[in-house]
């Protein structure tokens, strides 16, 4: 894949994600969170179903043994819907990504620095360690009331 489709369609996810939660919110009023964040994954489980059965990835299914990190990334899907379909009534859209994306990067910079679930280790720089205080100071700003 071309890096600039990757990240126009990165900036597209992303723009999804924002409208995601009010959606689930507004749902969640009606038929209360839990259930919102259920319907908002079974959703999500039938389309990706369809998709890989109509372009293909099924086939391996069962033929190798699954890592728990491969399920427990679909756990935490599950968390972040539900988190996200109860916080935003407080946080607003732009404060519950703005905390989304602050837990995003401190985690993936441990994980990067520790070089857990398979990824190359890359140390954490007094750089990016000053990056991470700044989107901490955002999200202080974007949260203020």
């Amino acid at each position: 894949m071309d890096r600039n489709l990757a990240l126009a369609l990165t900036v597209g996810a992303g723009v999804g994600l924002a409208a995601q939660a009010p959606i689930l919110a507004a749902l969640g009023r009606d038929v209360g969170a839990l259930a919102a964040a259920a319907i908002s994954v079974s959703a999500s489980t039938l389309v990706l179903w369809f998709a890989a059965v109509s372009l293909g990835g099924v086939d391996r299914l069962g033929a190798h043994p699954v890592a728990w990190h491969y399920v427990a990334g679909g756990l935490l899907g599950a968390a972040y819907v539900l988190t996200a379909t109860v916080t935003v009534r407080w946080l607003g859209a732009a404060g519950m990504i703005t905390a989304l994306v602050a837990g995003q990067l401190v985690a993936a910079a441990v994980i990067d620095h520790l070089a857990l679930l398979g990824v190359d280790r890359d140390p954490a720089s007094p750089a990016k360690l000053a990056g991470l205080a700044l989107v901490a100071t955002g999200v202080a700003l974007v949260t203020r009331t």
